[in-house]
C-alpha cells in the first residue's frame, strides 16, 4: 500500500473495517477461508509516516528465535522491497492455529507490479527463491514472475517458504468492492469488475489447478458499503 486515501483507497477501507466494522469483517473473512475465529496482530508505530503506523513485514509476526528467520534472511533480501502485509491474523482451525497473511486491493492498477530489485546480490536471490517455488507448485520455468505480477508472485513465494518450514500459513487476498475511481484508478464496482483482470493474472502466473498450496491461497470480494 501507499499512502492512505481520504475516503478511498484499499488501506482506507481495510482501516474502516478492522475498526469500526470488525464483527462483520470477521464473519466475511471466516466464510472466505474458514476455520472458528481470527485474532489479528497490532501494527506498531512509525514517526516517519503521514499517517505513523508501520506494516507488519516480512517474517516478522514470528518470534524473534524462530529458526525459520535465520533461513528467511537467507532465502529472501531483506533490504527495501521486503514484504509488507496488510494485515496479519492467527485464524483456529479446533485446536491449529496458523498465520493469515492478507492482502488488500481495491482498483485494477494495484494488481500490476515489477520487480525493482536491481543489486547484483539480491535480484539473483528474488530469482533463485522464484525459481525454486515455481518447481515445487508445478509452474512452468518460463513464466516471469518478475514483471508484471511480481507482487502477487513474492507473497506466494513468501506462503510456501513458511509451509515448507513447517509453519501453517494461508494469504487472503481482499478485493473491495465500489470504491472511488478516477482518471489514475479503475475501481470494479461488482465482483464481476474484477474477474477479467484476475483472469489475466492467473493466465501471466501460471499456477496449475490443484498446486500443492491452491487449498491456502483465498478471495474475497467486500463491498465498501456492506
Amino acid at each position: 500500500m501507499g499512502e492512505m486515501g481520504n475516503g478511498y483507497g484499499s488501506e482506507c477501507h481495510l482501516l474502516r473495517f478492522m475498526g469500526r466494522h470488525r464483527r462483520v469483517f470477521n464473519e466475511r473473512v471466516l466464510e472466505a477461508v474458514g476455520g472458528q475465529s481470527v485474532d489479528w496482530l497490532d501494527f506498531g508505530f512509525d514517526p516517519k509516516k503521514r499517517w505513523p503506523d508501520a506494516e507488519n513485514k516480512s517474517l516478522n509476526f514470528l518470534p524473534e528465535d524462530h529458526p525459520a528467520r535465520a533461513a528467511w534472511k537467507q532465502w529472501w533480501p531483506q533490504g527495501r522491497g521486503i514484504h509488507n502485509w496488510d494485515a496479519v491474523g492467527q485464524i483456529r482451525f479446533g485446536e491449529v492455529e496458523e498465520w493469515l497473511l492478507v492482502e488488500a486491493k481495491a482498483n485494477l492498477e494495484e494488481l500490476r507490479s515489477d520487480c525493482g530489485a536491481t543489486s547484483p546480490t539480491n535480484r539473483p536471490k528474488i530469482v533463485r527463491a522464484l525459481d525454486e517455488t515455481k518447481r515445487d507448485l508445478g509452474v512452468p520455468k518460463d513464466r516471469d514472475w518478475l514483471r508484471g505480477y511480481y507482487q502477487f508472485c513474492n507473497r506466494v513465494a513468501a506462503l510456501y517458504f513458511l509451509n515448507k518450514h513447517d509453519i501453517p500459513a494461508r494469504l487472503l487476498y481482499i478485493y473491495f468492492v465500489g470504491d472511488k475511481g478516477d482518471a489514475r484508478r479503475t475501481c470494479p464496482q461488482d465482483e464481476q469488475g474484477w474477474e477479467e483482470a484476475l483472469r489475466a493474472q492467473e493466465a501471466h502466473v501460471g499456477l496449475p489447478t490443484g498446486h500443492k498450496l491452491e487449498a491456502r491461497i483465498h478471495k474475497l470480494f467486500l463491498p465498501i458499503l456492506y
